[in-house]
């Protein structure tokens, strides 16, 4: 059995989602998935209630369970069920406050990006036109997060804010969801240079399932494999990963935009509407790879085992 391992999706932000949604990721072996509980225009208070809810509303699912281990993801996957856990696309959430990084850790939170497209306390987002990297605030923040075990994640912040986090981090620095630009020129997709910084700490580049990240708005299976080998070429098997990136109520997303405009720019709307690959199609991709001829213990890395070793490295 091959473990599917999504490293990013999202549900509606709000208490009341529906999570059984997530059961579009069951493909006959275990799934892991990493739900978004906040991003930059949330509040500590906001994130908080989303994560309780969305916990009470897992555990009500049948064969699904939150994890707060790797053995516990190990136990439940490999039974054939739906492993969840949380990630922060912004560290808004903390309200300014570093003992908030354990606060969410508790929750279940276990990877946190310190910017979301913009600057903040924490450094640059990659929509900022001036790059100045990680602020000393935000340093302190990679060293906590360092301490507690939840796991440094690169997307969507600037190229700099990035590579400053690999040069400090003690442990793995992954990018969850995020393409290659060299493939496609997009300000949320990251370049060689951090891609090579992130490996070098051990870390994974997760190829997401966005359309306007693989290319002009094209989120299909071939797409996301042009921008998969490119990055195994570029930085070896070990450190390739997938998510899918899905937004499971997409005109919450398109509100979310039109909402907070301030968070986006036009390289989001420029092709229409945000086009996603649903997980239908995310759970036939090692199908997919097998007929492009790629090993079974290649495809066992990229759609689980590589972002697996990167949370028995970093969890506490």
């Amino acid at each position: 059995m091959t473990l599917l391992w999504d490293q990013h999706a999202c549900l509606p932000l709000r208490p009341d989602a529906d999570v059984g949604v997530l059961n579009r990721f069951r493909h006959g072996s275990g799934t892991y998935v990493s739900i978004n509980v906040g991003y930059s225009p949330q509040s500590l208070a906001d994130s908080l209630a989303l994560a309780d809810a969305f916990r009470a509303s897992i555990a009500a699912l049948d064969d699904a369970e939150m994890v707060a281990t790797t053995t516990e993801i190990e136990a439940v996957t490999g039974a054939g069920g739906l492993a969840v856990a949380f990630d922060l696309e912004d560290s808004g959430s903390l309200d300014g406050d570093l003992d908030n990084v354990r606060t969410f850790y508790d929750r279940g939170v276990r990877t946190m990006l310190p910017t979301y497209n913009h600057a903040n306390a924490a450094g640059c987002g990659c929509l900022d036109t001036e790059d100045t990297g990680l602020t000393a605030w935000g340093r302190q923040l990679v060293a906590e997060m360092n301490a507690v075990g939840m796991v440094p994640d690169g997307s969507h912040c600037s190229a700099r804010t990035g590579l400053d986090m690999c040069e400090i981090s003690t442990a793995p620095v992954i990018y969850s969801h995020s393409c290659m630009r060299a493939l496609w020129e997009h300000p949320r997709n990251i370049t060689d240079d951090q891609a090579r910084a992130s490996a070098q700490t051990g870390g994974v580049v997760g190829i997401t399932g966005v359309g306007i990240f693989l290319g002009p708005n094209t989120p299909t299976l071939e797409a996301m494999t042009r921008h998969l080998e490119y990055a195994v070429e570029l930085l070896g098997i070990e450190h390739v990963g997938v998510s899918t990136d899905h937004s499971f109520d997409q005109e919450d997303f398109y509100a979310e935009i039109a909402a907070n405009p301030e968070a986006f720019d036009e390289s989001y709307t420029r092709w229409g509407p945000i086009q996603w690959m649903p997980p239908e199609t995310f759970v036939t991709l090692g199908t997919h790879l097998a007929q492009r001829g790629w090993s079974d213990a290649d495809i066992r890395a990229v759609l689980g085992g590589n972002f697996l070793r990167v949370a028995r490295e970093s969890w506490r």
